[in-house]
């Protein structure tokens, strides 16, 4: 098996990012057969944080490329007014709204995907203040059961560290129950679990 090293995100990286939120897309796995636009999910999850926050931006990559990455932001309010100044607008003229008509249940992977464009995830006051920066992480499954997630969790934490961050939270929807029991298994606690499952972990040096 070739052996995968981490490395820091590089521009020419990003089209693997698009390609890696889509194959590990549908609750971890491939979802190239249920979006009928391949880009609209790493518009969404994936790309503006290899634009506008590449320093925060790591790839896990083998003989046959790059198979993973985890991308982060510092701080995430600073990193939702960078994105709403600077990368929704386009967006937003490019994938319309999801009908008002429609009940979201009835919504296409499509729409639900345009529908973070026009209402992006936003964070709790609390959970900014307390654990301010926040991540994506993906691996294609080639790239599983290797141990890259983790390596690549501590390579995102030891930068978040540097920079001086207090705290790193995360979303999981509740059907990737292997994503759920990952981070449990690195530690973090649940913040909260209506709707998608907010994990979140202490940066901060121990007393």
């Amino acid at each position: 098996m070739p052996l995968a090293f981490i490395r820091p995100y590089r521009d020419s990286d990003l089209d693997d990012l698009y390609r890696i939120c889509l194959q590990t897309g549908n609750g971890g796995e491939d979802a190239t057969l249920v979006f009928d636009d391949p880009r609209i999910l790493g518009h969404v999850f994936a790309a503006p944080y290899g634009l506008f926050e590449p320093s925060l931006a790591f790839v896990a990559e083998d003989e046959a490329g790059v198979g993973g990455y985890i991308v982060g932001a510092l701080d995430s309010r600073a990193f939702a007014e960078r994105l709403e100044a600077g990368w929704w607008p386009a967006l937003r003229d490019r994938y319309p709204e999801p009908p008002s008509g429609l009940p979201p249940d009835q919504w296409t992977p499509d729409q639900r995907a345009a529908s973070f464009i026009h209402v992006p995830l936003t964070v709790p006051d609390g959970l900014a203040e307390d654990y301010p920066s926040h991540l994506h992480i993906n691996l294609v499954p080639r790239l599983q059961s290797q141990g890259l997630g983790r390596q690549l969790m501590n390579t995102l934490m030891r930068a978040l560290r540097e920079r001086g961050s207090v705290g790193l939270h995360l979303f999981v929807w509740p059907a990737n129950q292997r994503a759920v029991g990952f981070y449990r298994h690195l530690g973090f606690t649940v913040i909260s679990a209506e709707g998608p499952v907010i994990f979140a972990m202490d940066l901060r040096p121990a007393a």
